[in-house]
């Protein structure tokens, strides 16, 4: 089969790799690719965003299949578009997509269908969300409705920073369009966990959890990111606490979806607190996480292309999906300055690696034959093992196989997840 692949970061990387395991694929294509995913796949100038090319590529070429992975392209249209073309895909359509495309739907949803979730008010005015902001709790959370390259949300500390958050997404615009509504919403503690979730809007089959480390600098200091290295299976995520969720806020939001005439078919991201009071929904993605993919994939026993066209076909089942024992780590490798001002075109070279370990390119491109860096998140550094501990022990071996000037990386991925198993 020739199979495409729509995106060009370290989780396009990883769903391909997954997809080479099967014996069906014949080809990839990319689109647009990098200059890592160009070493395992077809790689064309087309961006993730323009819909109608990637459709003419894809009739052109005569694809079989279709895995359209970022939020972007799900949210304008991309399935829908194909499919009219008698392309099969992996992801939602646009009604469905919506559900990250727009927080203030997806908080409205919850609310309607009783799926745990912390307290907000939406916004159109910026002066009535000011005037709020004077009689809100602080630590408080200001969302951007629309989608803003993960990017959208401010935890406020105070009135003053609230402010400056409202005026900057309202007024100013900084995430564009997407700062029309906002949401001010109750902040929320407890562990953070992500659960991944094939579901072809009848049944919802979750993925390995895992443990996202946002934060750039160690002890989750510094400023957010896109993230800089995962562990999974996330030690919080304990067996009941995966029967609660699945029964309060996995079932629940299919069968929601589907009541509004939305059915999801694709990867529904569940982006969860365990708060005292239970688990609540922090934000839903309409797709694989990144870095989260670069972990819970390696895991993954079962065929995927399989488990994709089945959750297309809605004739998913549970038993489809078989995962490892063990444990996966990934070190996120970035451009030193991440994620404000840095400098690329530095020369990557990597070592040899062994069947349980893993490079995951997101921000590099090939000139001649030598990969070069090309963004500020440059490469996910992965390994699989049989515990956490040695997968991350692991995980750090590949990044010293690794070389590029301005490299920088965390030294503390996994040592909380580690602390919580010890204890």
């Amino acid at each position: 089969m020739k199979i495409l692949v729509v995106g060009g970061g370290g989780r396009e990387h990883a769903i391909i790799k997954s997809l080479l395991k099967s014996d069906k694929v014949e080809k990839i294509y990319a689109l647009p690719g990098n200059g890592g995913i160009a070493l395992d796949a077809e790689c064309y100038p087309i961006k993730a965003t323009e819909i109608d090319k990637i459709v003419e590529f894809a009739v052109q070429k005569k694809v079989d299949y279709a895995v359209v992975a970022p939020d972007d392209p799900l949210v304008l249209g991309c399935v829908d578009k194909l499919e009219e073309k008698g392309i099969s895909c992996f992801g939602p359509k646009k009604c469905a997509a919506i559900i990250e495309g727009s927080k203030v739907f997806s908080k409205n949803l919850m609310k309607k269908y009783g799926i745990p979730t912390g307290d907000s008010v939406t916004f159109t005015d910026p002066d009535k969300a000011i005037e709020y902001l004077k009689t809100t709790d602080y630590p408080t959370v200001i969302k951007a409705d629309g989608l803003a390259l993960g990017k959208g949300v401010i935890i406020a500390q105070n009135y003053i920073e609230a402010e400056t958050a409202v005026k900057d997404i309202m007024l100013d615009k900084v995430f564009g369009a997407s700062g029309n509504s906002i949401l001010i919403e109750e902040f929320l503690t407890g562990p953070e966990v992500s659960v991944l979730s094939f579901t072809d809007g009848k049944v919802v089959v979750p993925m390995v959890s895992s443990m996202d480390h946002k934060r750039a600098k160690d002890g989750d200091e510094g400023l957010n990111t896109g993230g800089m290295g995962t562990v999974a299976p996330n030690p919080y995520y304990t067996e009941e606490v995966a029967k609660e969720c699945m029964e309060k806020i996995f079932v629940p939001t299919i069968e929601a979806m589907n009541k509004e005439g939305r059915t999801f078919k694709g990867c529904l991201y569940f982006g969860l607190m365990l708060t005292p009071k239970g688990p609540k929904v922090i934000e839903y993605n309409c797709r694989f996480g990144d870095p989260e993919t670069q972990v819970v994939l390696p895991l993954l026993e079962s065929d995927l292309l399989e488990v994709m066209m089945a959750t297309s076909k809605g004739e998913l089942k549970p038993e489809m999906v078989k995962w490892k024992d063990g444990a996966a780590t990934c070190v996120v490798m970035a451009s030193n300055g991440y994620p404000q001002k840095y400098e690329s075109g530095f020369e990557i070279k990597i070592g040899s690696l062994s069947a349980d370990e893993n490079v995951f390119v997101a921000g590099a491109k090939l000139d001649g034959n030598a990969l070069k860096t090309a963004g500020g998140r440059v490469l996910g550094a992965v390994a699989t093992a049989s515990n956490l501990k040695d997968a991350i022990k692991k995980a750090y071996g590949v990044v010293d196989k690794i070389s590029f000037e301005n490299a920088y990386y965390r030294k503390d991925i996994g040592k909380r997840a580690l602390s919580r198993l010890e204890k």
